[in-house]
């Protein structure tokens, strides 16, 4: 072998062993990072309107999250990445990740995250009301809803305007007819905007010789809070004895909720009840 032939024999041994000692070194490829908002440390500031895509297959869990998720209940904490709001000026807001490759959901904190700083928590969609200045801690996880083992994935964050709260109104009407069972019906109208549905608990008291007879009545209607007028019919049968003619007392509550919050209304009542009807 000629001299030139040895030292490129030696070169290609001396490269193999830099790429074999490289191998054991780094202990194989290299390891893809954990996203920059992988702890809170890091997170990263939201504006309303913003439209995020992240890839989190790369983010981890820590028993911190777990802490955190004490008051919540979701299922895991994994693939959980950090975001942060900070409102300029008082409202609602909506945190959606449905258009997410994965099942996941939000922890929302308000200041300092911990446990009892938790002010809202959900799969998919969570809204909360924003106060001006207040700093809003959020964090994204894979729930693992889904089924599968998979780590995170494409994480789609759209944040937005939580619609108007709802706003209800009831009115019971003075005058309520009792069957002849000693049923009361009891009559009015109620108003409600922004919600989806309107829950009604109506509380019947009359004085019936020595005896006071207490009865209760409901109603649920959806697609009803349009902002007009509806009236309602509420049949309530005494829970130990029947209505007759005469005063009686009335204590309505009425619930209207829409996507995110609740309205409440209440109307108290006396009433004159008369004999007929069926």
């Amino acid at each position: 072998m000629t001299q030139r032939t040895r030292s490129v024999a030696g070169r290609a041994v001396a490269l193999s062993a830099v790429v074999l000692l490289g191998t054991i070194g780094l202990g194989g490829p290299a390891l893809a990072a954990a996203p920059a908002n992988d702890e809170v440390a890091g997170a990263v500031a939201l504006a309303l309107g913003d439209h995020i895509v992240q890839d989190t297959t790369e983010a981890t869990t820590t028993p911190a999250d777990a802490d955190l998720n004490a008051n919540c209940g979701a299922p895991v904490t994994t693939a959980s990445v950090w975001y942060s709001y900070t409102a300029a000026a008082e409202g609602g807001v909506v945190l959606d990740m449905s258009s997410s490759d994965y099942s996941g959901g939000f922890l929302v904190f308000e200041g300092t995250p911990t446990a009892d700083s938790l002010i809202d928590c959900g799969p998919t969609t969570v809204g909360f009301f924003a106060a001006a200045g207040t700093t809003y801690y959020v964090m994204v996880i894979d729930d693992d809803s889904d089924g599968t083992s998979l780590n995170g994935g494409n994480l789609v964050l759209d944040v937005t305007v939580a619609p108007p709260p709802p706003v209800v109104d009831i009115t019971v009407d003075p005058k309520a007819r009792v069957t002849r069972d000693g049923t009361a019906l009891v009559t009015g109208s109620y108003t409600c905007t922004d919600a989806e549905f309107i829950s009604v608990d109506a509380q019947l008291e009359q004085l019936v010789g020595r005896f006071q007879v207490t009865g209760w009545g409901y109603f649920y209607e959806e697609g009803t809070c349009d902002g007009a007028p509806h009236p309602f019919t509420i049949p309530i049968s005494g829970d130990n004895g029947t209505f007759a003619g005469g005063k009686a007392a009335s204590i309505t509550f009425t619930f209207a909720c829409g996507a995110f919050e609740c309205a409440e209304g209440y109307d108290e009542q006396q009433l004159m009840l008369s004999k007929g009807g069926r």
